[in-house]
């Protein structure tokens, strides 16, 4: 019998991380799963008022909500919008996005329940323009560019 080239711990080493990373997207999913359950029973919005809002079947969602299925970005956006809350949140739990810097002005925007999607988005881009005007960071959390009269 020959040995196996690989035999040294390579091979081993290499299932032990493919599994890791097999349970941090399990993790993962049950999060993001976990977090829309608790974002609709807090919204008192019904599995099944939901699923028609997000345009989505009620056995999918509720595959979602246990951690069974991992929704793609699209979907994310529209239970998002279904919840009325910000399709970035849920980009965030799910792993698809990094959390940024907290800024009051943008969290009170997103978090605004009468607001469409739209208006929000069209409400930071304004409020990002004022902080570009004025030399300041997009938002609070990036450095600024100084201008070349600062620079002086």
């Amino acid at each position: 019998m020959t040995e196996d080239p690989k035999s040294d711990g390579t091979t081993e080493r290499v299932g032990q991380a493919v599994e890791q990373v097999g349970q941090a997207v399990g993790q993962a999913v049950d999060d993001i799963g976990s977090y829309i359950r608790a974002q609709r029973e807090t919204a008192q919005v019904s599995l099944r008022q939901l699923a028609r809002t997000a345009g989505v079947s009620n056995p999918y969602l509720s595959q979602i909500e246990r951690g069974l299925r991992k929704p793609s970005a699209e979907i994310l956006q529209q239970i998002a919008k279904g919840l009325r809350i910000s399709a970035e949140a849920l980009y965030v739990k799910a792993g698809i996005l990094e959390e940024r810097p907290l800024s009051l002005v943008t969290d009170a925007v997103l978090s605004d329940v009468a607001l469409t999607e739209r208006q929000k988005q069209v409400l930071l881009d304004i409020y990002q323009s004022f902080r570009r005007e004025n030399d300041l960071p997009a938002d609070p959390g990036e450095p600024a560019v100084p201008t070349p009269e600062q620079g002086k």
